[in-house]
């Protein structure tokens, strides 16, 4: 098995950020469209309009952070941020002053 391809510093987590305006029927169906886009391409709500996914490379990284540019709506302000998998290890996550334990990075199969 080839370790680099398991590296820390090799996997990535592709984040997207968001605030999308709200007030019209026709911006809420484009941000509840955006929203339903980035779910139907692996990402998981991490808060409120920030989402993450984890990717197996850069490359792979690439072709979601591509994904979402093509979803994006008219209106709002979308940030993409692409980190690696040793670096979103280091966050730290707290509920309240408590701090919380880390959920498990599930192991992923792809596919080609």
């Amino acid at each position: 098995m080839n370790t680099e391809r398991l590296n820390a510093y090799r996997i990535m987590w592709t984040i997207v950020l968001y605030d999308l305006p709200t007030d019209t029927k026709k911006e809420r169906k484009a941000a509840a469209r955006f929203r339903k886009d980035l779910l139907q391409d692996g990402f998981s709500m991490f808060q409120f309009s920030a989402y993450v996914r984890h990717c197996s490379s850069s490359e792979n990284a690439e072709v979601h952070k591509r994904r979402v540019k093509k979803s994006l709506p008219e209106f709002g302000k979308v940030g993409i941020l692409q980190i690696t998998d040793k670096q979103f290890g280091q966050m730290e996550i707290f509920y309240g002053e408590k701090p919380m334990e880390k959920e498990a990075i599930p192991q992923q199969l792809e596919l080609f």
